[in-house]
């Protein structure tokens, strides 16, 4: 559920944030009190994630490469997790924090907290955060996903569409579904309303216990479609057990085969009797499946006497399983029905390195200029007149940030209008100038900057109005 949000967006999210914990009316079957009293128990242990991270801007088509520095824009990504552990630990999706150089936890009480990845498994798209407190957090119980039904009624808490933290109800739609996310994608279904923002917090069942990670949507449209997708407790529980042991990495039970279903038309041409079990297209060598031999093209009925339902399936009973276990596996070759023992072994750090480890976290390039990056003019006539700035006020336009600095960073955007430093009114870049000088002679580390945005270009407010930014000016 990733996506950015444009500053008119930003506006009305903080309108909407400013009105209070949103809360869906109670799902069919549930008492509203009883209800009311569960999301008031649950909330506090979810939180909101806001995460910065950089991106290059494009090139002006004219600049010729390597002749200037490339520049960077800043996305901000805005998620949900939830605490697991009180002394810090908080659950999210990767893609809430891929690349983030900076990343805010902001609690359901509003205090908020710099967090650092302390492990990732991107392959499945977890992350683990971990956040420094003074005073222990409530954390979630998990649930048991195996026991979900279909119909049973469901609460969805995160940071939707980044207006803040908000409760949605429904039921679970469907389960086990595919929707080629992970290579062993096993999702919860809801109904229950699930946007961007809401990536990485829980899914709660009617006992206040966590069933589920939100992860995904699919619509036709930006928003909630009732299509809404969550990793199942028991798969997360799993790989999170692995991240916290010493070395932060997943050690799943591993085959090392590349499985496909068996459709109707490869059936026939195989000469196979029915679509039963998953063949095998593809064998690592070496790998556990290679020393057992099995071959391209058997097909894996059954696993322990177990028959998986597809290969996904398949894959998830052996991954669960500690490597060293030795696993039967009934298979079919050609017309002929075997059985075929295989020590599992433990998932290659090469491959995990390769495949799912996270990359080092980002730092964000650092620099302040003497002017902090702004290259600004006096306002023009016309939009002073547009935004309401009184020309005693004086004010400047923004018309150039430099790349890497506190302003890009912060998503200071050419067009945005200053009209004060603190208490002194700007009206030139030399104004600026003086103000920034004074600022840092004081020992500031900071600057407070009263700014009008600009006006976004979909937005059908003429200015949002004015606020303050800090910026940073000097260093420690």
């Amino acid at each position: 559920m990733r996506g950015t949000w444009g500053r008119g967006r930003r506006m009305l999210a903080a309108a909407l944030l400013a009105a209070g914990l949103q809360a869906a009316p109670a799902a069919a079957g549930w008492d509203q009190r009883d209800n009311a009293a569960l999301i008031r128990s649950i909330v506090p242990s979810v939180v909101n994630i806001t995460a910065r991270a950089e991106i290059a801007a494009p090139k002006p088509a004219t600049e010729e490469a390597g002749e200037t520095e490339q520049a960077s824009l800043v996305r901000v990504n805005a998620g949900s997790g939830f605490v697991i552990d009180p002394s810090g630990l908080i659950i999210t999706n990767w893609h809430v924090v891929d690349a983030a150089f900076e990343i805010i936890v902001t609690l359901s009480d509003g205090s908020r907290f710099p967090a650092e990845i302390a492990a990732a498994a991107r392959v499945v798209d977890l992350a683990l955060l971990r956040v420094k407190v003074d005073h222990p957090l409530p954390a979630i119980r998990w649930g048991d996903s195996s026991k979900v039904q279909v119909g049973d009624p469901v609460l969805a808490v995160g940071n939707a569409l980044g207006v803040g933290l908000s409760v949605s109800g429904g039921i679970v739609s469907a389960l086990n579904r595919n929707i080629g996310d992970t290579p062993v994608d096993d999702f919860i279904q809801t109904d229950a309303a699930i946007n961007h923002g809401n990536s990485g917090g829980p899914l709660f069942n009617a006992d206040g216990e966590v069933i589920g990670v939100n992860t995904a949507l699919i619509s036709p449209t930006a928003a909630n479609a009732g299509l809404g997708f969550a990793m199942p407790s028991n798969d997360v529980r799993f790989v999170v057990d692995n991240l916290m042991r010493p070395g932060g990495y997943a050690r799943p039970g591993w085959l090392g085969v590349t499985l496909q279903p068996v459709t109707p038309e490869l059936a026939e041409a195989s000469g196979f009797p029915d679509t039963d079990g998953s063949i095998v297209a593809g064998i690592l060598d070496p790998s556990p499946a290679m020393a057992a031999g099995l071959q391209p093209g058997d097909v894996i009925l059954t696993v322990n006497g177990e028959a998986p339902s597809d290969e996904r399936s398949l894959l998830r009973l052996t991954t669960v399983m500690r490597p060293g276990t030795v696993v039967t596996l009934g298979i079919r070759r050609v017309a002929q029905r075997m059985e075929v023992k295989v020590t599992l072994g433990s998932w290659p750090r090469m491959l995990w390195e390769r495949n799912a480890a996270p990359p080092p976290q980002a730092t964000a390039h650092r620099k302040i200029p003497a002017n902090l990056g702004l290259s600004v003019v006096p306002l023009p006539d016309d939009l002073r007149a547009q935004c309401g700035v009184q020309r005693k006020t004086g004010g400047v336009l923004i018309t150039a940030i430099a790349a890497h600095t506190d302003a890009a960073r912060r998503g200071l955007v050419p067009g945005d209008i200053l009209l004060q430093m603190g208490r002194t009114d700007i009206a030139t870049q030399n104004d600026l100038q003086a103000a920034i000088d004074r600022a840092r002679a004081e020992g500031h580390r900071y600057g407070a900057f009263l700014m009008v945005p600009g006006k976004p270009p979909e937005s059908p407010m003429k200015f949002p109005g004015p606020k303050w930014v800090t910026l940073e000016i000097d260093h420690e």
